[in-house]
């Protein structure tokens, strides 16, 4: 606690370590997990941080670090660069190969287990308790495991159950937390991805260059990001598609002439992006990062929106801990889902409008990369930080018009649909 607690604060801490109940329990030690833990701690609250698996441990994850991901680190966090990005190679399923360079770094590449174990430590750092091979069965907000309205039971596989003033829940995709708050999803996608190690000859020709490849199926899109002696190769696609995503990866890789090397991983994740009203929380429980269904929806960036929403979640969290009663931590609660919605939301908006027109039009988004300057010039804004979807599409009446359109479609579909259905 803070040492700058009042007399009766410390009364109530003591209770507290009587009863062993936590300020903040946070479920899952990702990056929205440790970053929601780090936001938490340093304000002085106990913070615990449960993890089911050991770390380090993987995630299937390109592993791409743009602007908004450095930005949102804790201070003094100094990124585990395997590679520093200055040149994107785009092709249209293998045609039409463009590279384009700048001088200034574009986005660095990480390992995962690295980059998450090191935002752990510094959590740790910070003043919040690690406990890994944990696993939380459920949260519960009433009953007889709880001992009072501000108060959340955290029971454990096992039979073992914490109290906490308040949990955040980080705990991927497929989130049990996610599940109590009642989080909502409308669009899923599969993600398949292999770590190839390469000769050094090959690594040298791949060094400081990605490659994005517009896929075969609608939405679809393929990547290489080096990192060393190994190259991170993966696709993306809409679930639903499991046999095709499979095979554009065999032949995306048998394209790349790396058929031949053996993958030391071979993984899959699905991804998942949240409704429009879909709930940030249910009582003194708020949810974060892929168990929010927070990720950008065109290019299924995720890591940015976990960094960010665990430190909004964090800060947040330690006012709904303060709350002493219902209506205040109801209070708190909904301004998190103002924040996150004001900053996210608005990117997850535009993300999903430029899905739907890169879903009909992959080759104009290649075209526009590979041959229009002020297209690669906003690629590059992106990707440094300098500006957000958001801000791009405010910025650029061509854009607007493109995205008006869009919705315009879009809505005369929805129309057309509606009046078939009635008639």
């Amino acid at each position: 606690m803070s040492s700058e607690n009042s007399p009766a604060d410390d009364e109530n801490s003591s209770a507290d370590d009587a009863r062993q109940v936590w300020d903040v329990v946070v479920v899952g030690a990702g990056p929205a997990g440790a970053s929601a833990a780090y936001a938490a701690a340093v304000t002085g609250r106990r913070v615990l941080l449960l993890e089911k698996a050991e770390l380090p441990r993987y995630k299937t994850c390109g592993g791409g670090i743009i602007g908004p991901s450095r930005d949102a680190l804790p201070p003094g966090f100094e990124l585990p660069f395997r590679d520093r990005v200055h040149a994107v190679t785009f092709s249209n399923n293998g045609r039409f190969t463009r590279t384009r360079r700048s001088r200034q770094m574009l986005f660095g590449l990480i390992n995962r287990p690295e980059f998450d174990h090191q935002l752990v430590e510094h959590a740790q750092k910070a003043g919040a308790e690690l406990r890994t091979g944990v696993t939380v069965q459920r949260v519960e907000q009433h009953g007889s495991a709880v001992p009072d309205r501000r108060t959340v039971a955290v029971v454990l596989q096992g039979g073992e159950t914490l109290l906490a003033r308040v949990v955040v829940g980080a705990d991927g995709s497929a989130s049990r937390i996610g599940a109590h708050v009642g989080v909502k999803l409308d669009q899923v996608d599969l993600g398949l991805e292999a770590e190839i190690p390469v000769p050094e000859t090959v690594a040298e020709d791949w060094k400081g260059r990605v490659l994005i490849d517009w896929g075969p199926m609608p939405g679809s899109y393929g990547w290489v990001f080096p990192k060393g002696d190994t190259l991170t190769v993966g696709v993306i696609s809409a679930r639903g598609e499991g046999a095709a995503t499979k095979r554009y990866l065999e032949d995306f890789i048998g394209r790349l002439g790396l058929a031949g090397f053996e993958p030391s991983i071979s993984s899959g994740h699905l991804t998942r992006c949240r409704a429009d009203d879909s709930p940030l929380s249910r009582g003194r429980v708020l949810v974060c990062g892929d168990a929010a269904g927070l990720l950008e929806p065109w290019t299924r960036e995720g890591i940015s929106f976990a960094l960010r929403s665990g430190r909004l979640a964090g800060e947040w969290a330690v006012r709904v801990a303060e709350a002493h009663d219902a209506v205040d931590a109801r209070r708190q609660a909904l301004n998190y889902a103002f924040a996150i919605k004001a900053g996210l939301g608005v990117e997850m908006s535009v993300g999903k409008r430029l899905l739907t027109l890169f879903e009909r039009r992959p080759g104009l988004f290649h075209a526009a990369l590979t041959g229009f300057r002020p297209a690669w010039l906003s690629f590059t804004d992106i990707t440094r930080g300098r500006t957000t979807l958001g801000g791009l599409i405010r910025s650029h009446p061509m854009a607007q018009r493109a995205l008006t359109a869009v919705d315009r479609r879009q809505a005369a579909t929805a129309g057309q649909v509606a009046e078939e259905s009635g008639s």
